[in-house]
Protein backbone atom coordinates (compact mmCIF):
# COMPACT_ATOMS: atom_id res chain seq x y z
CA UNK A 1 0.00 0.00 0.00
CA UNK A 2 2.88 2.36 0.70
CA UNK A 3 4.43 2.52 -2.90
CA UNK A 4 1.02 3.16 -4.50
CA UNK A 5 0.10 5.97 -2.14
CA UNK A 6 3.34 7.72 -2.56
CA UNK A 7 3.65 7.28 -6.29
CA UNK A 8 0.07 8.37 -6.49
CA UNK A 9 0.22 10.93 -4.09
CA UNK A 10 3.42 12.40 -5.10
CA UNK A 11 2.32 12.51 -8.57
CA UNK A 12 -1.16 14.35 -7.85
CA UNK A 13 0.74 16.56 -5.30
CA UNK A 14 3.41 17.38 -8.36
CA UNK A 15 0.51 18.52 -10.44
CA UNK A 16 -0.93 20.35 -8.13
CA UNK A 17 2.49 22.18 -7.12
CA UNK A 18 3.73 22.70 -10.81
CA UNK A 19 0.68 24.57 -11.65
CA UNK A 20 0.66 26.56 -8.78
CA UNK A 21 3.99 27.71 -9.35
CA UNK A 22 2.90 28.68 -12.86
CA UNK A 23 0.21 30.19 -12.22
CA UNK A 24 0.83 32.26 -8.96
CA UNK A 25 3.38 34.80 -11.21
CA UNK A 26 0.37 35.86 -12.99
CA UNK A 27 -2.17 36.32 -9.86
CA UNK A 28 -2.17 39.62 -10.80
CA UNK A 29 -3.27 39.69 -14.56
CA UNK A 30 -5.15 36.77 -14.47
CA UNK A 31 -7.34 38.04 -11.31
CA UNK A 32 -7.87 36.42 -8.63
CA UNK A 33 -11.30 35.19 -8.74
CA UNK A 34 -9.98 33.33 -12.11
CA UNK A 35 -7.05 31.73 -9.69
CA UNK A 36 -9.75 30.67 -7.74
CA UNK A 37 -11.47 28.90 -10.83
CA UNK A 38 -8.17 27.76 -12.42
CA UNK A 39 -7.01 26.34 -8.61
CA UNK A 40 -9.87 24.07 -7.79
CA UNK A 41 -10.23 22.93 -11.26
CA UNK A 42 -6.73 22.05 -10.85
CA UNK A 43 -7.45 20.17 -7.48
CA UNK A 44 -10.02 18.10 -9.21
CA UNK A 45 -8.20 17.21 -12.26
CA UNK A 46 -5.32 16.29 -10.06
CA UNK A 47 -7.34 14.02 -7.41
CA UNK A 48 -8.12 12.05 -10.33
CA UNK A 49 -5.21 10.13 -9.57
CA UNK A 50 -6.67 9.16 -6.32
CA UNK A 51 -8.68 6.81 -8.75
CA UNK A 52 -6.71 5.27 -10.69
CA UNK A 53 -4.60 5.06 -7.03
CA UNK A 54 -6.59 3.22 -5.68
CA UNK A 55 -7.65 0.85 -9.07
CA UNK A 56 -3.33 0.24 -8.92
CA UNK A 57 -4.21 -1.00 -5.41
CA UNK A 58 -7.12 -3.48 -6.25
CA UNK A 59 -5.72 -4.84 -8.99
CA UNK A 60 -1.88 -5.12 -8.40
CA UNK A 61 -1.66 -5.31 -4.37
CA UNK A 62 -4.96 -6.70 -3.24
CA UNK A 63 -5.96 -9.17 -5.71
CA UNK A 64 -8.75 -7.80 -7.67
CA UNK A 65 -10.86 -7.11 -5.20
CA UNK A 66 -11.24 -4.30 -1.99
CA UNK A 67 -12.98 -3.61 0.97
CA UNK A 68 -14.92 0.21 0.64
CA UNK A 69 -12.87 1.11 3.83
CA UNK A 70 -9.78 -0.10 2.50
CA UNK A 71 -10.59 1.73 -0.73
CA UNK A 72 -11.15 4.62 0.89
CA UNK A 73 -8.03 4.36 3.50
CA UNK A 74 -5.84 4.52 0.29
CA UNK A 75 -7.47 7.24 -1.34
CA UNK A 76 -7.46 9.47 1.72
CA UNK A 77 -3.68 9.02 2.04
CA UNK A 78 -2.92 9.49 -1.56
CA UNK A 79 -5.23 12.73 -0.85
CA UNK A 80 -3.39 13.44 2.02
CA UNK A 81 0.60 13.20 0.20
CA UNK A 82 -0.61 15.70 -2.16
CA UNK A 83 -2.22 18.24 -0.09
CA UNK A 84 0.91 18.19 1.95
CA UNK A 85 3.20 19.19 -1.39
CA UNK A 86 0.40 21.47 -1.95
CA UNK A 87 1.20 23.51 1.77
CA UNK A 88 5.27 22.81 1.10
CA UNK A 89 4.68 24.26 -2.36
CA UNK A 90 2.30 27.54 -0.53
CA UNK A 91 5.07 28.12 2.02
CA UNK A 92 7.50 28.65 -0.36
CA UNK A 93 5.60 31.02 -2.03
CA UNK A 94 4.16 32.74 0.42
CA UNK A 95 7.87 33.04 2.35
CA UNK A 96 10.27 33.50 -0.75
CA UNK A 97 8.59 33.96 -4.16
CA UNK A 98 5.87 36.02 -3.35
CA UNK A 99 5.94 37.68 0.02
CA UNK A 100 3.57 40.40 -0.82
CA UNK A 101 0.77 38.02 -1.63
CA UNK A 102 -1.31 38.48 0.80
CA UNK A 103 -1.22 42.11 0.70
CA UNK A 104 -1.93 42.07 -3.28
CA UNK A 105 -5.04 39.80 -2.00
CA UNK A 106 -6.06 42.69 0.63
CA UNK A 107 -6.38 45.26 -1.67
CA UNK A 108 -8.11 43.31 -4.22
CA UNK A 109 -10.66 42.37 -1.40
CA UNK A 110 -10.96 46.13 -0.70
CA UNK A 111 -11.11 47.06 -4.30
CA UNK A 112 -13.91 44.51 -4.50
CA UNK A 113 -16.14 45.97 -1.57
CA UNK A 114 -15.47 49.57 -2.64
CA UNK A 115 -16.76 48.39 -5.98
CA UNK A 116 -20.17 46.80 -5.01
CA UNK A 117 -21.36 50.33 -3.51
CA UNK A 118 -20.34 49.61 0.23
CA UNK A 119 -20.62 52.41 2.47
CA UNK A 120 -17.21 53.43 4.24
CA UNK A 121 -18.07 51.67 7.19
CA UNK A 122 -18.92 48.40 5.71
CA UNK A 123 -15.30 49.21 3.92
CA UNK A 124 -13.97 49.57 7.31
CA UNK A 125 -15.21 46.49 8.72
CA UNK A 126 -13.75 44.51 6.02
CA UNK A 127 -10.46 46.03 6.27
CA UNK A 128 -10.69 45.32 9.61
CA UNK A 129 -11.48 41.45 9.02
CA UNK A 130 -8.73 41.30 6.73
CA UNK A 131 -6.24 42.99 9.38
CA UNK A 132 -7.63 40.25 11.78
CA UNK A 133 -6.99 37.17 8.90
CA UNK A 134 -3.47 38.64 8.05
CA UNK A 135 -2.63 38.70 11.91
CA UNK A 136 -3.29 35.08 12.29
CA UNK A 137 -1.90 33.79 8.80
CA UNK A 138 1.53 35.29 9.95
CA UNK A 139 1.61 32.28 12.38
CA UNK A 140 3.31 29.48 10.03
CA UNK A 141 1.10 26.45 11.86
CA UNK A 142 -2.30 28.60 11.23
CA UNK A 143 -1.11 29.36 7.74
CA UNK A 144 -0.41 25.64 6.80
CA UNK A 145 -3.69 24.59 8.63
CA UNK A 146 -5.51 26.78 6.84
CA UNK A 147 -3.71 26.13 2.74
CA UNK A 148 -3.86 22.41 4.27
CA UNK A 149 -7.97 23.23 4.20
CA UNK A 150 -8.26 24.00 0.55
CA UNK A 151 -7.42 20.78 -1.37
CA UNK A 152 -8.56 18.50 1.31
CA UNK A 153 -12.36 18.53 1.31
CA UNK A 154 -12.06 17.91 -2.19
CA UNK A 155 -9.75 15.15 -2.77
CA UNK A 156 -12.00 13.31 0.56
CA UNK A 157 -14.72 13.66 -1.94
CA UNK A 158 -12.89 12.20 -4.55
CA UNK A 159 -11.33 9.50 -2.26
CA UNK A 160 -15.17 8.63 -1.30
CA UNK A 161 -16.86 8.74 -4.71
CA UNK A 162 -13.51 6.71 -6.06
CA UNK A 163 -13.66 3.92 -3.12
CA UNK A 164 -17.50 3.39 -4.44
CA UNK A 165 -17.10 2.70 -7.51
CA UNK A 166 -13.49 0.71 -7.12
CA UNK A 167 -14.54 -1.79 -4.25
CA UNK A 168 -14.85 -4.97 -4.80
CA UNK A 169 -16.44 -7.53 -2.10
CA UNK A 170 -14.19 -10.75 -2.75
CA UNK A 171 -18.00 -13.02 -2.22
CA UNK A 172 -19.51 -10.19 -4.98
CA UNK A 173 -16.57 -11.38 -6.91
CA UNK A 174 -17.13 -15.53 -6.55
CA UNK A 175 -20.49 -15.33 -7.27
CA UNK A 176 -20.04 -13.03 -10.56
CA UNK A 177 -17.23 -15.89 -11.30
CA UNK A 178 -20.27 -19.04 -10.08
CA UNK A 179 -22.85 -17.69 -12.28
CA UNK A 180 -20.96 -16.28 -15.52
CA UNK A 181 -19.45 -20.90 -14.96
CA UNK A 182 -23.17 -21.62 -14.78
Amino acid sequence: MKKTVWTFGLISGAILSAMMLLTMPFADRIGFDRMEIIGYTTMVLSFLLVFFGIRSYRDNVAGGTVGFGRALAVGALIVLVASLCYVATWELIASRLAPDFLARYQAHEIEQVRASGATPAEVQQKLAELQRFAKLYRNPAINAAMTLLEPLPVGLVMALVSAGILSRRRRSTEEGLAAAVA
